[in-house]
C-alpha cells in the first residue's frame, strides 16, 4: 500500500523516469541486432560453403598426386613481393637445376573470392620469373604454383607484409 501511495504522489508518468528506459534498453538492442544479423545473412554471399562434397573430395585426391608428383621432381619456390616496382618475382627449382615453362600462380585470400589473383607467366632460362602484380593487400595468402598442364604443384600459406619472402619446398606431408 505504501509503494502504490508513493507513484500517486509523484503523479509524473511513466516515461519521465530513467528505470522504465533502462530496463526496456536491453531487450530493443538485441531486437536491432537481430535484425542487422537477418539482413546480412541475406545480403551476403557464404563463399566458404561448397556445394559438391563429393567432387570435393575426388579433388583432394587428385591436389595429393600433384604434391608427390613435385616431391618426386624436389621443386622448391622462392617468392617475393617488390611493392615499389608492381611486381611477384622469383625462382623455381626443380631437383636443384633451373625449370622451364609456364606456371600459374594463384594467390587465394582466405574469404573474398574477388580479391584472389591469378599470374601466368614464362619461366627464364635460370628458372626465374617475374610477373606484374597492382598493390597487393596485407593479408594473409594462400600461394598455388602449379605447371601449365596442372601435373604438379606447390602451396604454402604466405603472410604479406610480415613475410617478405616465402620459400616453398615440395612436401607432401605438410603443404602450408
Amino acid at each position: 500500500m505504501q509503494t502504490t501511495t508513493s507513484i500517486q504522489k509523484s503523479g509524473s508518468p511513466w516515461y519521465v523516469h530513467r528505470w522504465p528506459w533502462l530496463l526496456m534498453a536491453g531487450p530493443v538492442l538485441v531486437i536491432l541486432a537481430g535484425i542487422y544479423t537477418t539482413y546480412l545473412a541475406f545480403v551476403r554471399e557464404d563463399a566458404l560453403v561448397v556445394d559438391d562434397y563429393y567432387k570435393e573430395g575426388k579433388a583432394i585426391n587428385q591436389d595429393l598426386r600433384r604434391d608427390r608428383v613435385a616431391t618426386r621432381l624436389d621443386m622448391s619456390l622462392d617468392l617475393r613481393y617488390d611493392a615499389r616496382s608492381g611486381a611477384l618475382r622469383g625462382t623455381l627449382l626443380s631437383g636443384g637445376k633451373p625449370a622451364s615453362g609456364k606456371i600459374v600462380i594463384h594467390l587465394t585470400h582466405p574469404t573474398l573470392p574477388e580479391k584472389d589473383l591469378l599470374l601466368k607467366t614464362d619461366l627464364a632460362a635460370d628458372g626465374s620469373f617475374s610477373a606484374a602484380l597492382p598493390m597487393l593487400a596485407r593479408e594473409r595468402w594462400q600461394v598455388l604454383v602449379e605447371d601449365e598442364g596442372r601435373e604438379w604443384r606447390l602451396m604454402k600459406v604466405w603472410m604479406w607484409p610480415d613475410q617478405k619472402a616465402v620459400t616453398i619446398h615440395a612436401d607432401v606431408s605438410g603443404a602450408g
